[in-house]
């Protein structure tokens, strides 16, 4: 009796495994997932020639919903507008790091991945949000489809992006001196910057009101404002600066971004920004 009973517990372990493997065919016949590979566009194919390979950046353009802020009302970027974005990127920023810090330089310090979203990103209090750099690892970059290559000021505050989030993501390799700078404007950073108008904060020793958000911020935006200067535009920036105790404050927190770039990265901060100020002239010229 009981090696009958074995024997029935047997077969029906059989005919289940059978059942089960009969449904699990069925399944996979029935599968409604798409194994097919997209078909690339020229444009796929001219990030991958540009970025991809070069520098192993992925930039995404089309719309994906699990790295936008969905509670916001934004939307991808216009095609035609993204590869003259990526150029502008690629001109100023990429090629300008890649000569004065080797042609390696970004490819081991990068966002793994630029994200282009057409739209703005407004804030509650009226401000808006123009990149974001997620963990060293993304950068989001707003504003795509109004980008105007013909003019600079444009221009400018689009570069401005990205060299802002590229400073975080050097600083998260390697760390400004924070000890140092929290000595130079420790009454100036407010939650509340963007009440003020900038050259109020300019005359506190702020090179932008969005400095004053935190030291971090400060730091990031000294560097990447200088970088988007001409040589000319941030001399008469700090000819403009009537207070003495703010030139100063602005005069030693550029030293420190000066010191920083050489001493973490062996890299000459004011070569990097004249090799900026020309691309952006080719930029603007083409």
């Amino acid at each position: 009796m009981k090696l009958l009973k074995y024997n029935k517990i047997a077969v029906l372990a059989i005919v289940s495994m059978a059942l089960i493997s009969c449904a699990g065919d069925d399944q996979l016949k029935e599968s409604q997932l798409n194994y097919t590979q997209p078909v690339k566009t020229s444009l796929d194919n001219w990030i991958t020639t540009n970025y991809l390979n070069p520098y192993n950046i992925n930039v995404q353009y089309k719309w994906n919903q699990n790295t936008v802020d969905n509670s916001r009302y934004l939307f991808p970027p216009t095609i035609n507008k993204v590869k003259p974005a990526l150029e502008i990127v690629q001109t100023i920023w990429l090629k300008s790091y890649a000569t004065i810090g080797g042609p390696d330089f970004v490819k081991k310090i990068a966002p793994r991945e630029i994200v282009l979203v057409g739209g703005v990103n407004l804030n509650s209090v009226g401000t808006r949000t123009l990149g974001l750099a997620e963990g060293g690892q993304r950068v989001t970059l707003f504003e795509t489809d109004y980008i105007d290559q013909s003019n600079r000021a444009n221009v400018s505050e689009f570069i401005h992006t990205i060299q802002h989030e590229y400073i975080h993501i050097l600083n998260q390799n390697k760390p400004f001196d924070e000890k140092a700078w929290k000595l130079l404007t420790p009454g100036g950073y407010t939650a509340d910057w963007y009440n003020y108008a900038i050259p109020e904060s300019n005359e506190l020793g702020f090179i932008t009101s969005y400095a004053r958000s935190n030291i971090n911020e400060d730091f990031a935006e000294t560097a990447s404002m200088i970088l988007i200067y001409s040589k000319a535009e941030y001399a008469a920036f700090l000819a403009g600066i009537q207070s003495p105790t703010a030139l100063a404050a602005l005069k030693a927190k550029e030293a420190i971004v000066v010191k920083y770039f050489k001493e973490a990265f062996n890299m000459d901060f004011y070569a990097l920004r004249d090799e900026a100020e020309k691309n952006t002239t080719a930029v603007i010229n083409n």
